[in-house]
């Protein structure tokens, strides 16, 4: 009895402390920068144009069909001027001043529309464009209400009752404080449900539950209720309406109104002077459906899939009572949650249905422990933040770890409760799950009567469930909104066992035979695929080679799988034809420039040109290099002929001009021929090699000779022939983006009989061999060599080569300049058809 006071004084505390948060945070914000001026509103052809001063933050929403509010922060509507002309899509467009939670001024801009419409918002710079455009078949979604079951909606914050452009209501009445009124009324295939007080009524907020049955939930900040408790409507798009007081400090009165899963709705002011609340729900428009054939695989002796403990949650949402929002699952963990917002943007929490109790019941206790559920409100929600910038990793940093699909944290959705036992039966602990969650629960025979010793504190329920079930080895099965709780090597035995009947009941049946031609595949290939594929433990399939053909032996729903299978592979293969181009190219340029020195002197007494000395009386002197020039003295001897000096021809001169000189007497002979030489070429070869082949079937052509080649070995003489050949191998793959994926190999190899060895010519070979992704049609370079040489040289006579002007008749200068290129090229060309 003592707890319950402790917690009450504990929230006053913590209100309080919010109030005090609120009070300092209103008052740091009024010193905030001045808000920007908003210069106006204008139209262009289908858009909306909003333009400010600068740059602005802003949010839009769609509160129902037929308006488009946008919000810009910080902004002020001073003057603004309103240009946009009615017309198309757009029916009026207003201008209201409004401020957020924290006190920061808003400029809201309210589009109505003529009809339903996508809308689309774009900013640059001081410019927000929000584009309309009409939408798909008319099947737009009317505000929160037009969600799928199943789904939640975001809650509606309705526009500040504050506009600069509007025109004033000069009736208007002041704030309303109490809410005494609920009327519904039904016409048409609508139902309108119209909230009244002593004034402007203005709810904090529009939203939906989370659970089942639908509900939509309607939050009046210091509204007091005089109003029914309950409405019933019975209508079949709102069956009931509930009024009670959420919350006392602060004040703020819940109206809940239970919906069909179906039906739209949207707000809108009624009553004098706009002072009314109306919410007008209306059935929904269905959308576009897809019959799908029901499966023939599918045996009416499966079992059913089991469905995850969240399922049987939504199951059975229509039996639990509402409950507070569920606790961050972290903080139980002592992990350090993200800083809350400001206690002024915290809102109220949420309020429990009329006629439904204050909170889940608590559970009773047994023995010496006890299972309590939070009282306290959920934490307050942060205020909606812009995105952040994308991040760029810098270079040389490491990449940020990703998570892989499958790995995500457990996420729980239960409320927190507190479970504190000592020694109690852990049958009886299970029970309580039952009052907690709300589900059925079925415990086996099988589960052990063993004393548990649990304390957990604000942890959500299903976490504490699961939990549990884990520590003592046990697992459930959940069938819609009944659970079944047993030992693990129950639930295994019985998944077996349910698994060999399925198995059993598949198998069951007379055996069938049916033949299967085929037309492109080979049989004995497509053996292994059906095996293991289609066939059923009975199957058997025997291939006659001869026919290609495939006789199986199986179950009519097996042989029924085989024939789909053999009819999407057993299909023709599209051809490639691949041409290849080898382009040689050579330059050639030799230039040479020689000289050759030849002389003979002599002294002998035939001549009368002696020394008159006993010796030396005759002399010669000649060249000695091994060339003789003509003409000689047919007097000299031998070792007199007029011989070369100097030997520096141009080798292979194509260029010659001799000069020979002598005496009368023959005492003396001299000659000199200069030899030149200019050569120049260019080549091309061009080989084209071209083949077609099949779909992923490699293939080859070559062209060429084969050289043979003799060794001799033990007196035996063997021949082998070594290619030379222009060879080009390919496998092709076509793939869906009409590309082909090639593997090529291409060899050109010719015999240089120029320079053969003992009759055995060097083989000159240019390979390229590599894997390329080419276009149909398109050509690409798959390989080139390059190969370019340079020489020079000059060959000269020592010393005398120094001597000026004349040097160059005792020097040899050569230059010589080659290039060659190879140039590979492919393409790939689908033959359709």
């Amino acid at each position: 009895m003592t707890e319950m006071p402790q917690k009450m004084r504990a929230r006053a505390a913590t209100l309080a402390l919010m109030a005090a948060l609120a009070i300092a945070g209103a008052a740091a914000l009024s010193a905030g920068p001045a808000p920007i001026r908003l210069l106006g509103v204008s139209s262009q052809g289908s858009a909306v144009l909003i333009e400010a001063t600068e740059p602005v933050a802003y949010s839009h929403n769609q509160p129902d069909p037929l308006t488009v509010v946008v919000d810009l922060r910080n902004v002020s509507v001073a003057e603004a001027d309103n240009l946009v002309e009615r017309g198309g899509a757009v029916k009026a467009v207003t201008l209201e001043q409004a401020s957020a939670p924290d006190g920061t001024a808003v400029a809201r801009v309210r589009i109505a529309l003529t009809r339903r419409s996508d809308y689309k918002v774009r900013s640059a710079r001081n410019t927000i464009r929000v584009e309309l455009t009409p939408s798909a078949g008319g099947r737009s979604i009317r505000m929160a209400g037009g969600a799928l079951p199943g789904t939640v909606a975001p809650p509606v914050a309705l526009p500040s009752p504050t506009a600069s452009s509007a025109a004033p209501d000069t009736g208007e009445a002041g704030t309303a404080t109490v809410l005494d009124r609920v009327r519904a009324s039904r016409n048409a295939g609508a139902t309108t449900v119209t909230l009244g007080g002593n004034g402007r009524l203005t709810p904090a907020s529009v939203s939906e539950s989370e659970d089942r049955p639908r509900r939509l939930v309607l939050d009046f900040p210091e509204v007091a209720s005089k109003a029914p408790a309950q409405t019933s409507v019975g209508g079949d798009l709102v069956k009931k309406i509930r009024v009670a007081v959420n919350s006392r400090a602060p004040l703020v009165t819940r109206v809940v109104m239970e919906m069909a899963p179906g039906a739209t709705y949207h707000v809108e002011r009624a009553g004098q002077d706009g002072q009314d609340i109306a919410v007008v729900f209306e059935p929904s428009q269905a959308p576009a459906t897809v019959m799908l054939a029901p499966a023939t695989g599918e045996k009416p002796g499966d079992p059913e899939p089991d469905i995850p403990i969240s399922e049987a949650i939504r199951n059975a949402a229509s039996i639990t009572p509402p409950d507070p929002a569920a606790a961050d699952p972290k903080a139980a963990l002592n992990v350090p949650a993200a800083q809350a917002p400001p206690a002024s943007q915290a809102t109220p929490p949420p309020a429990p249905l009329a006629g439904s109790g204050q909170a889940p019941p608590p559970a009773p206790s047994t023995g010496s422990g006890q299972a309590t559920p939070p009282a306290q409100p959920p934490p307050a929600q942060p205020p909606p933040t812009t995105p952040p910038a994308p991040v760029t990793q810098a270079p040389g940093q490491p990449r940020p770890m990703q998570q892989m699909p499958g790995t995500e944290e457990r996420k729980y959705i239960g409320f927190p409760i507190t479970l504190d036992f000592a020694g109690v039966d852990l049958r009886v602990v299970l029970r309580q799950f039952s009052e907690i969650s709300g589900l059925n629960i079925i415990i086996d025979a099988a589960v052990p009567s063993t004393p548990v010793d649990i304390v957990l504190r604000e942890v959500p329920w299903d976490q504490a469930f699961e939990t549990i079930l884990r520590s003592n080895k046990l697992a459930f099965v959940a069938e819609g909104t009944i659970v079944r709780i047993a030992p693990i090597s129950v639930l295994s035995e019985e998944e077996a066992d349910r698994r060999k009947l399925s198995e059993a009941k598949a198998l069951a049946g007379d055996l069938r035979v049916q033949t299967f031609s085929l037309s492109y595949a080979k049989a004995a290939d497509m053996q292994p695929l059906l095996v293991k594929s289609a066939l059923s433990q009975r199957g058997q399939i025997q291939v006659d080679t001869r026919t290609n053909t495939l006789i199986i032996t199986d179950l009519p729903d097996r042989l029924t799988t085989a024939n789909a299978l053999i009819s999407s592979l057993d299909r023709p293969e599209p051809q490639v034809e691949v041409e290849a181009r080898v382009v040689q190219t050579t330059r050639e340029f030799a230039k040479a420039l020689g000289v050759q020195w030849g002389l003979n002197g002599r002294m002998a007494p035939d001549i009368g040109n002696t020394t008159n000395l006993a010796f030396p009386n005759r002399g010669t002197i000649g060249g000695r290099t091994g060339a003789v020039s003509t003409p000689s003295d047919p007097r000299a001897g031998s070792l007199e002929s007029t011989g070369t000096v100097v030997n520096l021809p141009a080798i292979g001169a194509s260029s010659a001009l001799g000069l020979a000189l002598g005496a009368v007497n023959g005492a003396f002979n001299l000659d000199v021929a200069l030899s030149a030489l200019e050569h120049a070429g260019k080549g091309r070869v061009l080989s084209t090699p071209r083949l077609t082949t099949q779909n992923n079937v490699p293939a080859e052509v070559a062209q060429g000779i084969q050289i043979p080649i003799q060794v001799v070995a033990n007196n035996t003489i063997t021949v082998t022939f070594k290619e030379a050949v222009l060879k080009l191998s390919v496998t092709p793959q076509i793939t869906s983006a009409n590309t082909v994926i090639m593997q090529i190999t291409i060899e050109n190899a010719n015999a240089d009989f120029s320079r053969q060895v003992n009759g055995i010519p060097p083989i000159d070979t240019q390979r390229a061999q590599t894997q390329v992704q080419v276009n149909d049609g398109a050509t690409t370079i798959i390989g080139g060599i390059f190969v370019s040489r340079e020489q020079s040289s000059n060959e000269r006579t020592p010393a005398l080569h120094r001597i000026p002007l004349l040097g160059w008749l005792f020097k040899r200068d050569s230059t010589s300049d080659e290039s060659r290129e190879l140039l590979i090229f492919i393409t790939p060309r689908i033959i359709k058809g």
